[in-house]
């Protein structure tokens, strides 16, 4: 089941929502994909994924060079 019609959907979304623990499930209305349902578990890896990917870009981004050392700024602030 890669594919379910909204009609299918309101009939039996239990049986679908199985499905899509384990697969991504596109939602059609007159053969047009209007969505897509993911099962709990993939969706937080992919929202994990995203979140290593946009930290991994930062740090690339970051110049470390014109940072300060850590032990004067904790001097500075009394920790």
């Amino acid at each position: 089941m890669d594919a379910v019609s909204i009609s299918q959907l309101k009939i039996n979304p239990s049986r679908v929502l199985a499905y899509a623990l384990d697969y991504p499930v596109a939602v059609k209305s007159r053969d047009k994909t209007k969505g897509y349902l993911i099962g709990k578990e993939l969706y937080e890896k992919i929202v994990a994924y995203l979140e290593e990917l946009s930290d991994r870009a930062a740090i690339a981004a970051a110049d470390f060079h014109r940072g300060r050392d850590f032990e004067e700024v904790a001097g500075e602030l009394g920790i």
